[in-house]
């Protein structure tokens, strides 16, 4: 029992409530820390922001997009570690999706591009962020528009860019992996000349839980919960095996093989088998497994 007047704060019920959409709560201290790394962000974007213009005057592949988002995955207190090595052009990452951090740390690592939702590209300041980064902006609701979505992948792939796709088409806890979808895969069937798949897997470790943006937690208080975390957490990018899409026929065969690989590495990694994901996510229809028996 708890002594006194303070009580203990039961971790699983603090992180149940989060996911149910009740804001984390702020200390003072954590609420310095958030102000830090907000001050540090900004910071980082005045000074390379303007290099990366001049150096677009006299090269096109400017590097800084690269440095500011590995900059920006430090200051939010990730510590990327890599195993196995990114292929640099003609390929397309296939990742499993645990944070917005992901982002950062993956481009910050290798510097690829992003398939993101076109909302994401009409949010102030972020959506110029990504079109810094040349991310390709896809619409689920536009279903007449897919195959100019995947002539915008298949350009971006024909100018040498490394693509990343999260085909679970949302965030996890990293303790469980979500059916992947397929329609963006289209970029592959067929493939590309010379262009190569290498799955890519993400662990948090023991943080993954605390880490995700899972739930109807708010993005903004998502990013204020983790901003307002004290010290560092450590994020292991594996880059897998990579593989010809031509070895495996059809968007399907290519998806189901890549998330194979993942699951895979992330089963080993955790030491024990993966969970069903326990939240409704209504943008790509899943319902775990409880759910599609109620009623």
């Amino acid at each position: 029992m708890a002594s006194g007047s303070t009580a203990r704060i039961d971790p699983a019920a603090a992180r149940a409530a989060i996911a149910a959409g009740q804001p984390a709560p702020i200390s003072l201290r954590g609420k310095a820390r958030i102000a830090w790394r907000v001050m540090l962000l900004l910071l980082s974007l005045l000074v390379l922001v303007p290099l990366h213009y001049l150096y677009r005057f006299v090269s096109y592949g400017s590097p800084f997009p690269k440095l500011f988002l590995f900059l920006a995955a430090r200051i939010a207190g990730a510590r990327v570690v890599r195993h196995g090595t990114p292929l640099r052009r003609d390929v397309f990452f296939i990742s499993n999706h645990i944070s917005w951090v992901d982002i950062l740390s993956l481009a910050g690592a290798s510097g690829t591009a992003f398939v993101a939702k076109a909302e994401l590209g009409r949010v102030p300041v972020i959506g110029w962020l990504c079109r810094l980064n040349r991310t390709v902006f896809v619409s689920r609701e536009d279903r007449g528009g897919v195959a100019d979505q995947i002539n915008l992948l298949r350009e971006a792939l024909a100018d040498n860019w490394s693509v990343t796709v999260f085909p679970e088409g949302t965030t996890t806890d990293g303790q469980s992996l979500l059916p992947f979808k397929t329609s963006m895969m289209q970029v592959l069937d067929p493939p590309p000349p010379a262009v190569l798949v290498q799955p890519v897997m993400l662990d948090y470790g023991p943080i993954a839980e605390w880490i995700g943006w899972i739930g109807d937690e708010a993005g903004i208080d998502n990013a204020r919960r983790i901003l307002a975390r004290p010290g560092t957490f450590r994020l292991d990018i594996h880059f897998l095996e990579p593989f010809h899409p031509r070895d495996f026929p059809g968007r399907k065969a290519i998806t189901a093989e890549a998330r194979r690989r993942i699951e895979e590495a992330l089963v080993a990694a955790l030491g024990k088998p993966l969970r069903p994901f326990p939240h409704y996510v209504a943008p790509v229809r899943y319902q775990p497994a409880t759910l599609e028996g109620d009623g």
